[in-house]
């Protein structure tokens, strides 16, 4: 699936738009989308250069961040990982993306 997706529709700040989910996928927006209000939600920045920052709400509704790389293997999943070591930290099997909307498999 790699092959299909444009690298230049990964590499903005996504945002989880919860309302959209199904059972099976979840479904980002960009940052800049017109979401409804809601108490927290995660998010995502892929940069061109690998580099990516997470963030979320934490344990007690403070929101956190962390850094680290990203990259698109070759069976079309979006993998997170760790700098330095390399240590993948979570894998998004993309169903579907474009600028405007990013949908990956549960």
């Amino acid at each position: 699936m790699s092959s299909k997706i444009e690298m230049s529709a990964l590499t903005q700040h996504w945002v989880h738009s919860h309302e959209e989910d199904s059972e099976t996928e979840m479904v980002f927006r960009p940052a800049n989308y017109k979401f409804p209000p809601s108490r927290g939600r995660s998010s995502f920045e892929l940069k061109p250069d690998g580099l990516m920052t997470e963030s979320g709400p934490g344990p007690t509704d403070r929101r956190e961040q962390s850094e680290g790389k990203w990259r698109l293997d070759a069976q079309g999943n979006l993998v997170f990982y760790d700098d330095p070591g390399d240590q993948q930290r979570r894998v998004l099997k993309i169903a579907s993306a474009d600028r405007s909307r990013l949908v990956v498999k549960k």
